[in-house]
């Protein structure tokens, strides 16, 4: 695993004791981790308007960690844009969230979620999920940064 490129994941998060949680549960992963935080849709997509230019505060991120209930833009609508643009619609988005409704199941997976995890209540049960979205989206599967498809 010492081979693989430090990987950039962006966090799309509204709740604070959420971020730190998952912040702490990513950075006890063996691949190296850049986590970005935007606490809304909206700083969501001016985050990712920045890495569209180049910005090298604002990478382009290998992958987005996505929470469906947030004020003003809800994750769906933010899934829907990203989709929607063809210099971001490869990114892998995997919604975490709170919800376990086989509605928010289908229609995120109507609109290209790479993923559904409904977030666990403990720190164990974050770092288990990690350990094993690890292993899964940076190991086992093959990936393309963005920009080269």
């Amino acid at each position: 695993m010492q081979d693989l490129k430090a990987v950039n994941i962006l966090l799309v998060e509204d709740d604070l004791g959420d971020q730190k949680l998952i912040k702490n549960s990513l950075a006890k992963q063996q691949i190296s981790n850049e986590i970005f935080i935007a606490d809304s849709g909206e700083n969501a997509l001016k985050y990712l308007a920045s890495s569209k230019t180049g910005d090298g505060d604002h990478p382009m991120p290998d992958l987005i960690l996505l929470d469906l209930n947030m004020p003003g833009m809800g994750g769906k609508e933010f899934l829907k844009r990203i989709k929607a643009d063809s210099r971001l619609d490869t990114i892998p988005v995997v919604i975490l969230t709170t919800s376990d409704s086989d509605q928010d199941i289908i229609e995120t997976y109507k609109l290209h979620a790479s993923g559904y995890i409904k977030k666990p209540v403990t720190l164990q049960g974050f770092q288990e999920v990690f350990a094993q979205l690890e292993g899964y989206w940076f190991t086992i599967c093959r990936r393309v940064p963005v920009g080269q498809v």
